[in-house]
């Protein structure tokens, strides 16, 4: 029987990434819309990734009595100084306006030569168990900023996010697990699950 999973977040697209992950270890990831429950949106305070995760994941746990996994994640160029960083989803003034915050990264890039538009995207998952245990996990995806958005798939930055000849908005779904930030976070913490179950027999 599979263990349920809250995820604190409502964006389906994550939902699905980190399902896809963690199913193998017989872990059912949920929304609270899926549980048919209300979790209060955090206000993220934290100046870190992991430290925006956890306050979602504690929450999140709290609110629901269920273990609980919440990410944050972001874009870091290099030229800009590691910005957008935490602010990556609010980076144009509105939460979550996918098309104003390419807009604004690209103007801000706008006579940047390719070789100075470097930069990664970095993914924090964390999980809170209801007994107080946490753990988490870091991955990161390095590319550059295209000079304009290609691509139908992912979200966020991804059609201007370049990785090879393709930018991840350009990848199936499988392709962008195997390298995404998000993926790579959600391996090492499906990793440190399957230890920290052993460790609960």
């Amino acid at each position: 029987m599979a263990m349920e999973f809250l995820i604190a977040t409502h964006n389906m697209k994550k939902r699905d990434e980190l399902y896809r992950i963690l199913s193998p270890l017989g872990i059912d990831v949920k929304t609270a819309d899926q549980v048919g429950i209300e979790i209060t949106d955090v206000d993220e305070t934290g100046e870190t990734f992991f430290e925006n995760a956890l306050l979602k994941a504690q929450s999140g746990c709290r609110e629901s009595g269920m273990p609980c996994v919440a990410d944050d994640s972001g874009l870091a160029v290099d030229y800009l100084v590691g910005a957008p960083g935490v602010y990556s989803a609010r980076f144009a003034g509105v939460h979550g306006d996918d098309e104003a915050n390419n807009q604004k990264l690209l103007k801000l890039l706008r006579d940047v030569p390719v070789e100075e538009r470097t930069g990664r995207y970095v993914s924090v998952v964390c999980c809170v168990f209801p007994n107080g245990d946490i753990l988490s996990a870091r991955g990161t995806c390095e590319g550059y900023i295209g000079f304009e958005p290609r691509g139908n798939g992912g979200f966020g930055y991804d059609p201007l996010f370049v990785m090879g000849e393709k930018t991840m908005a350009e990848l199936t779904a499988e392709e962008k697990d195997a390298i995404s930030h998000r993926g790579e976070a959600t391996r090492l913490l499906a990793e440190k699950l399957k230890e920290y179950f052993e460790q609960q027999k």
